[in-house]
């Protein structure tokens, strides 16, 4: 029995790899009629900066802001309707219980993002989505 895939949650980290997951996730929800959300963690600071951790956090949320707003864009511009997210938290981990938790039929990720394992095969949060998500993810090279 093939599933229908009416919600696409695609892991956007505002690199040029995770916009290229999301072209092909618009390509997807043309194909199906299905939406899109763009999802994006950003990590929790254990060290307490005061105001330096405040402005870092203000300055990475300003950020995510910027590109979800480009990811919107380029889905209307497809005419895909762009829900987005942006939440703190371990990457890898939110990804596949947001996904879990709000029932979507297919993750979307970069093979890498802007994590600092540039030479990998397969970056860190891609691999633990793939090892622990019960819902079907495309890594996108």
């Amino acid at each position: 029995m093939k599933q229908k895939i009416n919600k696409i949650l695609v892991a956007l980290d505002g690199s040029e790899r995770s916009f290229k997951g999301l072209k092909e996730a618009i390509y997807l929800a043309r194909q199906c009629g299905a939406t899109i959300t763009g999802l994006c963690v950003t990590p929790f600071y254990t060290v307490n900066l005061g105001p330096l951790l405040t402005s870092l956090k203000n300055q990475t949320l300003k950020e995510a802001k910027q590109f979800m707003a480009d990811a919107k864009k380029l889905c209307a511009q497809n005419g895909i309707v762009f829900h987005e997210k942006i939440i703190f938290g371990t990457e890898s981990w939110q990804i596949t219980e947001y996904a879990t938790y709000k029932k979507f039929d297919l993750i979307v990720i970069a093979s890498r993002g802007r994590g600092p394992m540039k030479s990998t095969f397969l970056g860190s949060v891609a691999n633990d989505v793939v090892h622990k998500s019960k819902i079907p993810v495309l890594v996108v090279k």
